[in-house]
């Protein structure tokens, strides 16, 4: 498990005025999902080629999970690490070379864990983490099942906090997650207790709470969304 927290953290840079590069603007023009090369660990079997899985709708409009490209996207993952409501529960601020090294210990893997950005209506404004929670250290902590999926994540920008968003992507990736991964019976997370408004939001999405957990350096919720019970929560 990436030492990291689905903690709902904020930079104070506005994704309104963020630059967006024209490959994501393609992304949805074009109506298809993020493309990666048949080696990419994003395009692997352990999560069912999550590059592959295209956008969801939402009420904030199109969401895609678009997996990271160090080049590219260092810089700004760099500057949400570094922001004090994001670090204090990744532990991530300081140089592009600590962003760097979180990123590359998952992209040079075998896939168990995908680092993406999450893209609304063609901006990127958030950092997530798919993860194969069943070959996580996290399945010492909590009795994990075949094929469960974890979820790691942060949003960007101050303009995003507050109003909802929060829950209404999480809803959005759980879906995508069971849509596309049918062997999967369970989305997961671990935020930090201390982190309510993390928790306020995966509750609104439609997960419920399973127990308090221990995990290296944090006492967290483990919070469950059910395939049985997607469409009742």
């Amino acid at each position: 498990m990436p030492p990291t927290d689905s903690g709902l953290g904020s930079s104070s840079e506005d994704t309104l005025d963020l630059q967006l590069p024209p490959e994501f603007g393609a992304l949805f023009a074009e109506g298809r999902g993020p493309q990666a090369p048949p080696d990419d660990p994003a395009a692997g079997p352990l999560l069912d080629n999550l590059a592959g899985w295209g956008a969801a709708d939402t009420p904030a409009g199109p969401f895609a999970l678009v997996p990271v490209r160090l080049a590219r996207d260092l810089d700004r993952i760099t500057g949400w690490m570094n922001d004090p409501a994001v670090a204090a529960f990744w532990e991530l601020a300081g140089p592009p070379e600590t962003t760097a090294a979180h990123l590359r210990a998952q992209l040079d893997g075998d896939g168990r864990s995908v680092p993406c950005l999450g893209v609304l209506a063609g901006v990127p404004m958030s950092y997530w983490e798919i993860y194969r929670a069943d070959l996580d250290p996290l399945a010492r902590c909590c009795p994990a099942r075949p094929e469960d999926t974890g979820i790691h994540l942060l949003i960007g920008g101050a303009g995003d906090r507050g109003r909802g968003l929060g829950g209404t992507l999480l809803r959005a990736v759980a879906d995508l997650v069971l849509d596309h991964r049918p062997r999967c019976a369970r989305v997961l997370a671990e935020p930090d207790l201390r982190n309510t408004a993390s928790v306020a939001a995966f509750l609104s999405a439609g997960f419920c709470y399973g127990d308090e957990i221990e995990l290296p350096g944090k006492r967290a919720a483990l919070m469950v969304r059910d395939r049985a019970h997607r469409h009742l929560l």
